[in-house]
């Protein structure tokens, strides 16, 4: 019985199987491009994010450091010092809000 030949032959595949597989094969490549990670390297909001944190501790260190300069110097203790360091407050709070008013897209307002 082993021996016997199925009388059936083996059934030719299918164009339709055919077209099917390309078209899910195609399906799948489009959905790996799709969920392929679209930012490389450091994010826009990042930079900006050390953007605003360099400029906040710059303003009130170099406003400390000018302050402090200045009383030592002209004996003005501690209306220098208290003096710049508001200046240097608002310096920076003025740079962290022009540059969160800016677009990422927008070129440089010097060029």
């Amino acid at each position: 019985m082993s021996d016997d030949k199925s009388a059936r032959e083996p059934i030719a595949e299918d164009a339709r199987i055919d077209a099917l597989e390309e078209r899910l094969k195609a399906a799948r490549e489009r959905e790996e491009e799709r969920n392929r990670p679209q930012v490389k390297g450091v994010d826009a909001n990042y930079r900006s994010g050390n953007r605003a944190l360099a400029d906040l501790i710059g303003g009130i260190f170099g406003g400390f450091v000018i302050g402090w300069v200045i009383d030592r110097f002209a004996g003005t203790a501690p209306w220098g010092l208290l003096v710049m360091l508001f200046l240097g407050i608002i310096v920076a709070f003025r740079n962290i809000i022009r540059a969160a008013n800016t677009r990422p897209d927008d070129p440089p307002a010097d060029q």
